[in-house]
């Protein structure tokens, strides 16, 4: 098998970030997934307005994170050998359009169709904002990565401010406010994609001339090998997120006897001090290695995530805290772990694992709402604690410097 190296800054690139690219897309990514937020913030909402099951909220975090989970890994491929500067505004657009749909929706199909394009512009945004980052991040890749996809989880961490200060007093017709956002990330990617338009002339022609090795059959197996512990790592952390991201407000109501708003804390405390995990996980993996952050992030959680169910409500919010923190940290490593370990293929990469993570949680939510419709919400919470104890199979991936040696 041939791989094209680049691993290694090229010349005709700056070696240092270039920050004001980067702060941009961050933004802009944090704008998009605050859209994407607003659905499972309107959750109580739906489920008191129209009615709605645990099973049919699952089904609606599934349709949206499946749609863009299946689509990415397509729109890294294809951009990857034929890039399209132009569809980051594009995406957004079909977030806009999503939007507008999601406020006026009566029902519950009409509301499927309103996920899907924002679904779609996810699908898009998503890979070609990884691609922008991974162009601007000179000799700082994990930094650029985590940057950008500290906007990415800060927009998330927005989802129970969003309910208790837009969609609790305003219901859903409340989220026909965020087309102007979906608007306003239209105009930050316009610009971002004239620069991107240059850049991209230039990264392809590095390519053509880089160097070519071919691999033998060892590595090329443990290639595949890592990818798929990779996917499981992914499995383990998308699942657990999905777990207290859609469903832990209603364990706190029930548990704790709070209101709709004050149940929100708990989310925000989990989502906020992710996105702050996302923004040290890359620089920590440029200083200390990205396989040991992706093995630190599950391991050091998994006890804290055994104890989460146990405890009293000022404890759980301090844990929160502290499990989105460490287990955040390896969100954007898995990137760009992957992305060195197929040089070549930022796009691919980045949809294949950011595309995982979604569908992956897409996949969780059904399951766990069937399972809380099953089995009620504590036994839920108790069983999705075990799951970052498959963080040891971080010990099966190969080491940083191993994968540096297959393309020196």
């Amino acid at each position: 098998m041939e791989k094209a190296i680049d691993n290694k800054p090229r010349s005709q690139f700056n070696n240092q970030p270039i920050y004001s690219i980067l702060f941009i897309i961050g933004t802009c990514h944090l704008l998009n997934d605050s859209l994407q937020a607003v659905i499972p913030a309107m959750f109580p909402i739906l489920e008191q307005s129209l009615g709605l099951t645990f099973t049919q909220l699952g089904l609606i975090t599934f349709t949206l994170n499946m749609v863009s989970s299946v689509m990415q890994p397509f729109v890294g491929i294809y951009t990857d050998k034929h890039p399209i500067p132009y569809a980051l505004p594009i995406g957004l657009t079909s977030s806009m359009f999503g939007m507008l749909g999601l406020a006026l929706a009566p029902n519950f199909w009409t509301i499927l169709v309103s996920v899907v394009f924002i679904g779609l512009g996810s699908a898009i945004f998503h890979p070609e904002g990884s691609r922008v980052a991974y162009l601007a991040a000179g000799n700082r890749r994990g930094l650029a990565q985590s940057i950008y996809q500290v906007g990415g989880n800060s927009g998330q961490a927005l989802a129970p401010l969003i309910t208790a200060l837009v969609l609790v007093p305003l219901g859903q017709f409340g989220a026909i406010w965020f087309t102007l956002i979906a608007f306003l990330a239209v105009l930050f990617l316009s610009y971002i994609a004239r620069w991107y338009a240059g850049q991209i002339k230039a990264y392809s022609k590095s390519l053509k001339d880089s160097k070519v090795v071919k691999q033998n059959k060892n590595v090329s197996k443990a290639i595949k090998g890592a990818l798929i512990v990779l996917i499981l790592i992914v499995f383990a952390r998308s699942w657990y997120t999905a777990a207290i991201s859609n469903f832990y407000a209603f364990y706190a109501i029930d548990s704790y006897g709070l209101t709709i708003a004050k149940s929100q804390v708990y989310i925000f405390t989990f989502l906020v001090f992710g996105a702050v995990g996302t923004f040290l996980g890359g620089p920590l993996a440029d200083r200390f290695g990205k396989r040991n952050i992706i093995l630190f992030s599950l391991i050091a959680v998994a006890p804290l995530a055994i104890l989460l169910p146990y405890v009293g409500p000022i404890s759980a919010i301090i844990l929160l805290g502290i499990i989105g923190l460490i287990l955040m940290t390896s969100f954007s490593v898995t990137v760009v772990y992957a992305q060195e370990l197929v040089p070549g293929k930022i796009g691919t990469m980045s949809g294949l694992i950011v595309g995982l993570a979604f569908g992956m949680g897409a996949i969780g939510a059904v399951a766990l709402g069937s399972f809380i419709d099953l089995v009620g919400l504590t036994p839920t919470m108790i069983s999705i604690s075990f799951l970052p104890f498959l963080g040891f199979l971080t010990y099966l991936l190969p080491s940083d410097e191993k994968v540096r040696q297959w393309y020196a």
